[in-house]
């Protein structure tokens, strides 16, 4: 019979225990190396499937698994039974738990003998994460990422020296921070077509390109000019600001006249992606400190193509905003600002709006993805449109506490 010792430890190596600030994953995948620790630990005939708990009843689990289709759980008299906190990496505080504290939502590993169709299993050990467990230390790595977390674009990087120089930019110029990472930093890289964490991969130094946005949590120096990395996520994304073309609410597609490039640019728009409307006062007030920020820049269309100042070189990170929401330390939290303006749908835009957009680099076959999409913002691209919506709409609002899923979730 397999011991509980050996399954908890192979679920422990599955845990991913740092949070993303944008997007934590909805599940805990098994890595590549599980299998083959497994069959070192004598238990590779034995089958062993994770996923989360979709319904119970009685002794019999609805198991959805992180890959292949539902299986039914069959819990057998004396099935050993233990609960695993988020982030634990060893056995010494595993609890035993009753298959009646299972709920659904909780995650798990099974580990037992399935059926001749591999379409159910009779559990011989469960590993629990209870989803209470995981939600708790979600909030707790939001809090962690607000509190230790920054983020820029990419100007440099020194693979050899183990760092990113990022420039974060606001109301007040850019300001220039290294990032340091050791061989204990997680560094994770966004997919070209998807706005998921879940489908974020494991990266390296030498991935990132300049240009790339940067978000990283750690520890900052005294002077805040650097900072140890924990983690860091890398993507690049693209900002459309300009005007809407036209909208096809049925195929979820909008075509954008992009007044930097001047070119007619499609944007995907999914059930993920965010859009949301400022208040004209809103918008005016945005507009007004952008224009003090950068007195190159003039008013009116004939402002439109006007970039100077804190505008060439855009950031994630901006002064107070009125009304806007303020992390520790006096820096605004956009997406809690973010979150209380007006939700809008597709049906709601329609030709001659303006819009500012971050979205995917996409793909030729695929096209780019809205994540963040924001209307009523003429005052804002009159008053520095190449500045305003790189500094306004950075990605990485798109998961950021109390979104959903741009965490996964």
């Amino acid at each position: 019979m397999i011991t509980a010792r050996k399954s908890l430890l192979i679920f422990a190596l599955t845990v991913a225990t740092a949070a993303s600030p944008w997007l934590i994953p909805a599940c805990l995948a098994m890595p590549p190396s599980a299998p083959q620790a497994a069959e070192a630990s004598g238990l590779s005939a034995t089958a062993r499937r994770i996923g989360s708990i979709k319904a119970i009843a009685g002794s019999v689990i609805t198991l959805t698994p992180d890959s292949g289709s539902e299986i039914e759980v069959t819990v057998q008299a004396g099935a050993h039974i233990v609960r695993i906190a988020p982030g634990e990496k060893t056995l010494k505080n595993a609890t035993p738990i009753e298959l009646q504290e299972l709920q659904v939502g909780d995650r798990i590993l099974v580990a037992g003998k399935p059926s001749d169709n591999a379409k159910a299993m009779t559990a011989a050990s469960i590993v629990v994460m209870k989803r209470s467990d995981v939600e708790a230390r979600k909030e707790e790595d939001r809090q962690d990422w607000q509190k230790r977390g920054l983020g820029g674009l990419v100007n440099a990087v020194e693979p050899a020296a183990g760092t990113a120089t990022i420039s974060v930019s606001g109301f007040g110029g850019a300001k220039t921070i290294v990032v340091h990472t050791s061989k204990a930093t997680i560094i994770r890289r966004y997919a070209p077509d998807s706005m998921k964490f879940d489908d974020a991969k494991p990266s390296t130094l030498q991935e990132i390109q300049l240009g790339d946005q940067l978000r990283a949590r750690g520890n900052r120096s005294t002077d805040g000019t650097e900072l140890a990395a924990d983690e860091i996520v890398t993507g690049s994304f693209r900002n459309v600001a300009g005007i809407v073309n036209s909208v096809d609410a049925s195929a979820g597609t909008m075509n954008i006249q992009d007044l930097l490039s001047k070119k007619s640019v499609q944007i995907r728009v999914t059930p993920d992606s965010q859009l949301h409307q400022l208040p004209p006062e809103f918008a005016q007030r945005i507009a007004m400190r952008l224009k003090a920020a950068m007195p190159g820049a003039t008013g009116g269309a004939a402002g439109l193509g006007g970039q100077s100042g804190a505008a060439s070189s855009a950031g994630t990170t901006f002064g107070a905003v009125p009304g806007g929401g303020m992390r520790s330390g006096g820096a605004p939290d956009f997406q809690q600002i973010l979150n209380r303006m007006p939700a809008v749908t597709l049906t709601d835009l329609h030709k001659g709006d303006a819009v500012m957009i971050v979205a995917t680099q996409g793909t030729p076959s695929g096209g780019a993805t809205a994540i963040t999409l924001l209307s009523g913002v003429e005052a804002i691209l009159q008053a520095a449109p190449s500045g305003s919506q790189a500094m306004m709409l950075s990605p990485w609002s798109l998961g950021s506490p109390g979104g959903g899923d741009a965490l996964g979730q």
